[in-house]
């Protein structure tokens, strides 16, 4: 959420940070200073009788204590005047308060000045590639093939059971799964990230902390009877276990990586680019968060994306990052780096991670906070990324390591599955 006061005082610059986003927020940046300034000078009045208030109890005790009870008894009146007066004024500033806050729920974070224009995926930017696309065997098959050949996914099985997006793993296909995850989390704790087991529901003031309410609203799964929603990613949990909470510079930076199941509505969503495991509604991911100095954030922006980098290169799988333009861009984001690996059996570039500064977004929702050196409250800066997301680094090396005799395990992956080939 951004800050009021920045609002207030940089109007311009809001409007035109938002137009990268593709939106005109002329409208509801007037509506945001203009409700604040009601808010402001309703709170300003009221103060004003609180204090005045303040001041005639002092002078009914002295008056009292003096025997003046006539004069005592004026004043009196006006207390009682003053406090509905008060009660008024203060029901009108929580009602401005609630109207600005659901004013600013909707507008989202500014990009930062090196994302680029554009309003589509297609106008994202490449700014790295590595890794030489394998050519394949005659005969080669996408991964919803393979996984029905080698009997190690079950679709089918899944849609029996719950729905369509829900697949069920089996035999290798679960130890392989099993496998990343804990080869993922091994990489992030050697990293220097502290490992956390994090519930897999939230609360609405968790999901609003973190910007998935109300932008995100129609795509999580919501229990209606205790008010609790499925997380779409481990980033939610792990995020607000900083909420209302004010560190100590020296806590700085604080690093943590946890493991969920993901869930997510993924409404809308049909077509050949979500077969199989392009798309699923619940499917498994690695998480890592930092809390970080505002002055460092960007430096350790720089260093997840260097650490996601080091999995895919000991995965030996072709992939590419790319910079995210302001109309591809999350609401929550300052600015994204997305890593897409290549299919080969597909033709196609599968995102796989997407790692994301949020500046003081998240924080502002959160109050999370540090002490300065000055003993003055900060607000910390947010960051998350993917390291990684399961099904589609899943289907890359189902794909990209067939062989006419099997499915080859990736090298390092070999002493956490216990065998070298799917076959």
């Amino acid at each position: 959420m951004l800050q009021t006061a920045f609002i207030r005082e940089n109007q311009e610059k809001v409007i035109n940070a938002l137009a990268k986003r593709n939106m005109d927020a002329k409208s509801i940046v007037e509506e945001v200073v203009q409700l604040d300034e009601k808010r402001r000078a309703t709170q300003v009045e009221l103060d004003g009788i609180l204090s005045e208030s303040n001041k005639l109890s002092k002078d009914i005790g002295e008056l009292m204590k003096n025997g003046e009870k006539s004069k005592a008894a004026i004043l009196k009146e006006k207390t009682v005047l003053n406090k509905e007066k008060s009660k008024k004024l203060a029901e009108t500033a929580d009602v401005l308060a609630a109207e600005l806050l659901d004013k600013l729920y909707t507008l989202p974070n500014l990009p930062a000045d090196i994302v680029p224009e554009g309003k589509t995926p297609e106008e994202n930017l490449n700014v790295f590639h590595e890794g030489a696309i394998p050519v394949l065997h005659e005969g080669a098959q996408p991964h919803w093939e393979l996984v029905k050949k080698y009997d190690i996914i079950d679709f089918e099985l899944g849609v029996k059971i719950t729905g369509a997006g829900f697949p069920v793993y089996k035999g290798k296909g679960a130890k392989l799964q099993r496998a990343l995850i804990n080869y993922f989390l091994d990489k992030n704790t050697a990293a220097g990230y502290n490992e956390v087991q994090v519930p897999h529901m939230v609360n609405e003031a968790s999901a609003y902390g973190t910007g998935q309410l109300p932008d995100k609203e129609g795509q999580m799964y919501h229990d209606k009877t205790d008010d609790l929603y499925l997380i779409p990613t481990a980033e939610v949990p792990v995020t607000n276990l900083f909420r209302d909470v004010i560190l100590n510079e020296s806590e700085l930076p604080i690093l943590t990586t946890a493991y969920t199941p993901c869930f997510r509505r993924e409404a809308g969503s049909y077509g050949a680019h979500v077969r199989g495991l392009n798309r699923l509604h619940q499917f498994d991911k690695v998480e890592i968060v930092r809390v970080e100095h505002p002055d460092k954030s960007y430096e350790a922006l720089d260093g997840m994306v260097e650490h996601v980098k080091s999995i895919l290169q000991e995965l030996k799988l072709p992939y590419r990052i790319l910079r995210l333009c302001g109309g591809d861009m999350g609401f929550t984001a300052s600015l994204t780096y997305d890593f897409e690996v290549f299919s080969t059996a597909q033709d196609r570039w599968l995102e796989i991670s997407s790692v994301s500064n949020f500046e003081t977004f998240q924080a502002n929702r959160l109050k999370l906070r540090f002490k300065d050196k000055d003993g003055k409250n900060q607000l910390a800066h947010t960051l998350n990324g993917s390291s990684l997301a399961l099904p589609r680094v899943l289907a890359g090396i189902l794909e990209n390591y067939q062989t006419p005799e099997g499915i080859v395990i990736p090298e390092v992956l070999r002493p956490y599955c216990g065998f070298d080939i799917i076959d």
